[in-house]
């Protein structure tokens, strides 16, 4: 099998937007089994052949998985050989309407290790990088802030620094850098939580009394406390960077570096890997032992975090998203209406989803041409090497595609 259409499938998490208000909930409901509940969460669509979720060949009476026609041919040998006949990677949509936990993920070795040591609490052995990309304004924290930044919000902040202890502080203020900034955030997760709790109540009845502006700083915190009141992950937010992404721009989360995602919507793809280790923002377990002595306490401003994308192919309307890793890239195809753009074939598995708009999808093969719908919503197993166009109904169309080649 070298292209069809796939039926995927929803997650229900608590954090999720409701209803058709929630992009995954909207994209879900073009496969006509789906009823959107407008009672219900709908925070995560997957696309891919992961045991949890597994997509299945769009039509097939038996409800034939993904995984089951995936081949040396269509995967390419490369690909089937490295990744035991199966995809790499998870393509997701993601619709957040509560903050999820601040969190990293671990390197190969580090996975390694934990999986081995605690298999009841990590999963695999495997690593989860992951990128997201915005499909509506989207709010993140990424990466410990510059150190200069550190210090100010410490400054801005008396409530943040009362948590810090004594000797942190000193090792920070008279020589920054990754491994005072380190003391700082051990310090941090290792405080007494009532001490925290003070602290946070003093903080938000502060800031409660001042109206702030959406999106500030300032309104992150008292919202972030509305979600999980008295939570050191309040705090966490005022060491890391805040950013919103706008359509279109991308944040690329490597192994052992910390991140939350906040709200909005995105289109996420990572490695096959179960394995997060948290560190605020939720009432699961906090590994801190392991969160701190893994992160690699790597800084900088948040513009640095924001990627825009590289012109792919013709230049003028696809954007190439290429992570440093091996696993998955992803394209996105921005077409205005009646506009097409024709890919030759990539030397391994695609998966692609049309987030907005209509069109249709010609699939170029030694037999002739095929023309597929390409609705909104609609998502497309593409095989390797083949060759396809996309072209725009009168809507334009918007496309997001997640490759992997070896």
């Amino acid at each position: 099998m070298t292209f069809t259409r796939l039926s995927v499938q929803t997650q229900s998490y608590e954090w999720g937007r409701f209803g058709l208000e929630s992009k995954a909930g909207e994209l879900a409901s073009a496969d006509p089994s789906f009823k959107a509940d407008p009672s219900k969460p709908y925070a995560e669509l997957w696309m891919g052949t992961h045991p949890n979720a597994p997509s299945l060949v769009f039509g097939t009476p038996e409800k034939t998985p993904l995984k089951a026609v995936l081949t040396e041919s269509n995967l390419s040998s490369a690909v089937a050989t490295r990744y035991n006949n199966d995809l790499p990677f998870l393509f997701k949509v993601l619709s957040i309407n509560k903050a999820l936990s601040i969190q990293a993920h671990p390197d190969k070795a580090l996975a390694e290790r934990l999986f081995k040591q605690f298999p009841n609490v990590y999963k695999d052995a495997n690593h989860k990088p992951e990128m997201a990309i915005a499909l509506t304004d989207f709010e993140a924290l990424i990466g410990f802030r510059a150190l200069e930044d550190v210090a100010l919000q410490l400054s801005r902040f008396p409530e943040f620094a009362a948590v810090i202890s004594a000797s942190a502080k000193a090792a920070f203020n008279s020589s920054p850098s990754k491994d005072s900034l380190k003391l700082v955030f051990k310090s941090l997760m290792e405080q007494d939580a009532g001490v925290i709790a003070t602290q946070i109540r003093a903080l938000i009845g502060r800031l409660s009394a001042t109206t702030h502006v959406a999106g500030s700083l300032e309104e992150l915190l008292i919202r972030l406390n509305s979600q999980f009141p008295d939570d050191v992950g309040i705090f966490c937010a005022l060491l890391l960077n805040f950013v919103t992404l706008k359509e279109g721009e991308a944040i690329f989360l490597a192994a052992n570096e910390p991140h939350a995602y906040l709200s909005g919507d995105c289109v996420e793809c990572m490695a096959a890997s179960d394995n997060v280790v948290r560190s605020g923002l939720t009432p699961k377990f906090k590994d801190v032992g392991t969160l701190v002595e893994m992160l690699t306490y790597n800084n900088g401003s948040a513009e640095s975090q924001i990627l825009k994308g590289d012109r792919y192919n013709n230049g003028q309307t696809s954007l190439l998203y290429d992570p440093p890793i091996e696993e998955f890239s992803i394209i996105r195809t921005k077409l205005s209406p009646s506009q097409s753009e024709s890919f030759k074939g990539v030397n391994g598995p695609s998966v692609l989803i049309v987030t907005h708009g209509s069109g249709n999808a010609t699939v170029v093969g030694s037999a002739g041409s095929q023309t597929h719908d390409a609705g909104l919503g609609f998502v497309f197993f593409i095989g390797a090497d083949v060759e396809i166009s996309l072209h725009a109904g009168d809507s334009g169309i918007t496309a997001y595609r997640a490759f992997c080649v070896c």
